[in-house]
């Protein structure tokens, strides 16, 4: 299957790709829109940036879709929902895609549509209800020739991490990405692995789909950067940051500088550089 689309998402000099999530409101968690309140304004933001992608739900996709032009920012579209980031988590949780995500996708011009695979402690049910959702999307996706980006995500007990906390470790990862492939992915975004070195694991099991790292939770900009670099060194074909772009007191510094590595090969002394510098 050709995914024309994907020519929309990955920069044909570098092959990489820069995917900026906002997607975290869908979820209903009330920290997650520190920083998003504002979605006019985000998403206006982020198109003067002009990373090569932005991820929105179905609610907020047309604030980039709406734009005029052909050189904004591609659409990536969530198409899941789960209340799992909770802590406590609510005695009831679940995770679902909502109807027809695929047609609305294409209606939309998105160049891809996310969704996730999670693995909790103690809750297989949730990885069930996330393996239903991908199964229904594959099926429609191939139907309509929309690449399937699948999430898998390892996370640690709510009780003792808080909700969205990562785990890192290289074998569970390295499992969940196999499955995400075995499930179909025509892409990957995939968490990074507590030793970075591991993360050509990460990217061998995907075999030819690529992988995208996912950014997790605010840090330092030199640690962004680094563990960018590293990422890249390793394998990976691009990186999907949130709240590390959003919530950054200079959104178009740090894109600027992200591109640059992933685009130009800027060393991080060199990114670091473009982070002030850029209105």
């Amino acid at each position: 299957m050709t995914l024309f689309r994907l020519n929309r998402l990955f920069n044909p000099e570098s092959g990489r790709a820069l995917d900026v999530a906002v997607d975290h409101g869908f979820f209903g968690e009330p920290s997650f829109i520190t920083g998003i309140e504002n979605m006019d304004d985000v998403v206006n933001t982020l198109v003067k940036a002009n990373p090569d992608a932005i991820q929105l739900t179905l609610g907020q996709a047309r604030l980039l879709q709406s734009k005029p032009g052909k050189a904004k920012p591609s659409l990536v579209l969530r198409t899941d929902v789960a209340n799992v980031y909770g802590n406590p988590l609510d005695t009831h949780i679940f995770s679902h895609h909502f109807p027809h995500a695929i047609e609305e996708a294409v209606r939309l011009d998105a160049v891809a549509v996310c969704v996730n695979l999670m693995q909790l402690p103690g809750r297989p049910e949730i990885r069930e209800a996330c393996i239903q959702s991908i199964m229904a999307l594959r099926a429609e996706a191939t139907k309509y020739n929309m690449p399937l980006m699948i999430e898998p995500l390892v996370m640690q007990d709510n009780s003792t991490a808080g909700g969205y906390m990562v785990d890192g470790d290289t074998d569970k990862i390295v499992a969940l990405v196999r499955q995400a492939r075995e499930l179909g992915a025509d892409l990957i975004k995939a968490d990074p692995t507590d030793n970075v070195a591991d993360y050509h694991r990460v990217v061998e099991v995907a075999g030819d789909i690529p992988v995208l790292v996912r950014g997790g939770g605010r840090v330092d900009d030199r640690t962004l950067l680094e563990r960018t670099v590293a990422v890249l060194e390793q394998g990976a074909s691009g990186i999907v940051y949130g709240r590390n772009v959003v919530q950054h007191p200079n959104p178009a510094g740090i894109t600027a500088a992200l591109m640059a590595v992933l685009h130009s090969g800027a060393s991080v002394d060199e990114a670091l550089q473009l982070v002030g510098g850029a209105a």
